[in-house]
C-alpha cells in the first residue's frame, strides 16, 4: 500500500492528461477503501495517515476541473505525506491540519458529556471536564514539556498530561485531597514514563523554583489555572483557600498572589489558561470571570482568546431545572449555562510586575464592592 500510494502520487503530478490522472486517483481511492484499518502506513511505516483524511484529499483531486488546480492538490497531498510542518508550541503537523478535526478552534465550546475513561470521575465537586485540559495540552505543548496546575483538585490536568506524554506538577492545598488524587492517578498505566509531581501547599507561596530544581526542569511551557469560583463551593476551612475569601477584593488579591508566584516560571511566549465562571449573589450578576481575566492582563500577559464553554451538567442544577427556570422568570435573570476559558501568552519582554498591595481598597460591604471593582477595571 505505502509503495503504491507514494508512487501514484509522484508519477501523477508529472502527467499532462487530466483524465489519466483521475483514473490513477480513482484506482487509488478504491484501493484505500478496501483497507481494513483506519490508519494507512506511509514512508516505510515510519509515519501514518488516517484513511478519512486521505480519501478526503483524493476526492478533492478528483473533483477539480483544471490540470493546474489538480496538480496543486496533488503536490499538497504529497507534501502532507512526506514533510512535517510544526510550530514551536505543539506537535501538530500543519501540513495535515485537516486531520485534527477533533481539536477545537472556535471560541464557543459545546461539549456534551464529560470523559469518564480510566480514572477520570465527577465525584470531586467542582472539577472541570477532562476535555478542557486535553484541548489546551494538545494546542499549547509538545511531548516531554512541563505543565503546572496550581489548583490540582482531583488531578484532571495531570491525568490528561500523563496520557498525552507531558510532564506535570500539581499543587494542592489540602493534604487529604492530594493523597487521594495521587492514589487515584497511580491506578493508570504510565507507558511513557511521564514525570508527575504532587506538591502539598499554598500556590501563592510554594517555592516553585525549588520544585523545578528537584525535577531537573528549568520552567513550565503551559500553566492551567482552575481556581474556586470564589465562595460558590466551599472546599475547606483553610483560611488560605480562595473559596473562603471574605469579599471579592480579598479573592482577587489572593488569586493575584498565586499568579505572582507562578507566572515568572512560565517560559516567555508560552501560554497560560484559566477556567472560571461568573457568580450570582443577592440579586446581582458578578462578572467574576472578567475580574480574574484582568488579574492576568495587569501582570503583562497578552489575552489571546476568550472561550465560552457550555455548563449544562452541574450537580446543583441537574435535578432542579424547573425550579431554576421559575427563579429566572421571577427574578429577571438568566440561568448560568456557561463558563469561561481565558487563554494568555507571556510577552517576550515579560518582567515580574511590581504590584503594590492592596491593589485598591475593597469595601467589605458587598452591596458596594462590585461597583468599586468595576470602577477600578475601567481605570486601568
Amino acid at each position: 500500500m505505502k509503495q503504491d500510494l507514494l508512487k501514484i502520487i509522484s508519477t501523477s503530478v508529472e502527467k499532462i492528461d487530466l483524465e489519466e490522472i483521475r483514473n490513477d486517483f480513482s484506482s487509488l481511492s478504491k484501493m484505500i477503501k478496501k483497507n481494513k484499518t483506519d490508519i494507512i502506513l506511509i514512508n516505510d511505516g515510519v509515519s501514518s495517515v488516517s484513511k478519512e483524511f486521505l480519501l478526503g484529499e483524493i476526492n478533492q483531486i478528483l473533483e477539480t476541473q483544471t490540470i493546474e488546480r489538480t496538480k496543486y492538490y496533488i503536490n499538497r497531498l504529497k507534501k502532507s505525506l512526506t514533510e512535517t510542518k510544526q510550530n514551536k508550541i505543539n506537535d501538530l503537523n500543519l501540513n495535515r491540519w485537516k486531520e485534527y478535526d477533533d481539536i477545537l478552534t472556535d471560541s464557543l465550546w459545546v461539549l456534551d458529556k464529560r470523559d469518564k475513561s480510566g480514572v477520570h470521575h465527577a465525584g470531586y465537586w467542582g472539577n472541570f471536564i477532562p476535555q478542557i485540559p486535553n484541548q489546551l495540552l494538545r494546542r499549547y505543548t509538545k511531548k516531554g514539556e512541563w505543565v503546572l496546575d496550581p489548583f490540582l483538585g482531583s488531578g484532571t490536568t495531570l491525568i490528561e498530561a500523563q496520557r498525552l506524554g507531558r510532564n506535570a506538577v500539581g499543587i494542592e492545598l489540602s493534604k487529604k485531597v492530594l493523597d487521594q488524587t495521587k492514589k487515584n492517578i497511580a491506578k493508570e498505566t504510565n507507558p511513557g514514563k511521564i514525570k508527575l509531581e504532587f506538591v502539598n501547599g499554598d500556590s501563592s507561596s510554594v517555592d516553585i523554583k525549588e520544585v523545578l530544581n528537584e525535577l531537573n526542569a528549568k520552567s513550565f511551557q503551559l500553566q492551567i489555572f482552575h481556581p474556586p469560583y470564589w465562595d460558590i463551593i466551599k472546599f475547606s476551612e483553610d483560611k488560605s483557600d480562595l473559596s473562603n475569601a471574605k469579599s471579592i477584593g480579598d479573592f482577587l488579591n489572593s488569586f493575584g498572589k498565586v499568579l505572582d508566584n507562578c507566572l515568572p516560571h512560565l517560559d516567555k511566549k508560552r501560554f497560560a489558561a484559566v477556567v472560571i465562571s461568573d457568580k450570582y449573589s443577592n440579586g446581582e450578576w458578578i462578572p467574576l470571570g472578567f475580574y480574574v481575566m484582568q488579574e492576568f492582563v495587569k501582570r503583562g500577559m497578552i489575552l489571546k482568546s476568550t472561550i465560552v464553554k457550555n455548563f449544562d451538567e452541574t450537580t446543583a442544577k441537574r435535578n432542579q431545572k424547573e425550579l431554576w427556570r421559575y427563579r429566572a422568570l421571577a427574578g429577571g435573570f438568566y440561568v448560568f449555562k456557561h463558563e469561561y476559558i481565558f487563554v494568555f501568552q507571556k510577552k517576550d519582554n515579560f518582567t515580574k510586575p511590581k504590584i503594590k498591595r492592596p491593589l485598591i481598597s475593597y469595601p467589605e460591604n458587598e452591596d458596594k464592592q462590585d461597583k468599586v471593582v468595576l470602577q477600578f477595571i475601567w481605570n486601568i
